[in-house]
């Protein structure tokens, strides 16, 4: 118990500077690398928790493909940044505002929580409690027998975001080969193929 209490508070006190240093930092790459760490111990504290499945999911998803996008964005695009920050100050009121609410929300939330009746009866006598199925297990379940629809909308809007990124970034350049399948597939065997006669000893 002691490790696993260090080991959260490890993971926590870093989760919470990386957090404050990704809104703090001047740099906005720096701002990103530090997301990536935020990210990375909250994975940690997933696998403190016992949800193994979420803090791969975490790492995988948000680490290997949002930061990772994130970083790259940054990195290739000219923001001006010093201008964005400009009007910090003028909408800090209203962001408080919203902070304040979400806050109160949150304890209204885990204020009205109450146990289930059976879990008295199950904690006085640990072997009554039914056998659960892994973290995995139960996830699939919901996802793909009450959620299915939602999964299979949110891939499509994931679909149309990737066409749409593709669409936008595409450039015609003048000067540059393109494949053109249509024009390949329309050939005539006369306008692609040359037959000369060689004589014995000659070149073309």
């Amino acid at each position: 118990m002691i490790v696993q209490a260090l080991a959260f508070y490890l993971f926590a006190i870093v989760a919470i500077a990386a957090a404050v240093m990704v809104i703090s930092a001047r740099n906005p790459v720096h701002s990103v690398l530090f997301l990536i760490l935020t990210f990375f111990n909250g994975a940690g504290l997933f696998v403190l928790m016992g949800a193994e499945f979420l803090a791969m999911i975490l790492v995988v998803v948000y680490v290997g493909a949002v930061a990772v996008l994130f970083l790259f964005v940054v990195m290739m695009l000219d923001i001006n940044f010093a201008e964005l920050r400009e009007g910090t100050l003028r909408y800090l009121p209203f962001g408080a505002l919203i902070g304040i609410i979400l806050l109160a929300e949150l304890v209204l939330v885990f204020g009205a929580w109450t146990a289930a009746p059976e879990a008295a009866t199950f904690a006085g006598d640990p072997g009554r409690m039914p056998a659960a199925p892994t973290n995995t297990e139960a996830l699939g379940r919901q996802l793909y027998t009450d959620y299915i629809y939602l999964f299979q909308a949110a891939g499509l809007v994931l679909l149309v975001a990737m066409i749409g990124s593709i669409v936008l970034t595409l450039r015609q350049r003048e000067g540059v080969r393109r494949q053109r399948i249509g024009d390949q597939v329309s050939r005539r065997r006369d306008e692609v193929v040359a037959i000369r006669k060689v004589e014995s000893g000659e070149g073309i």
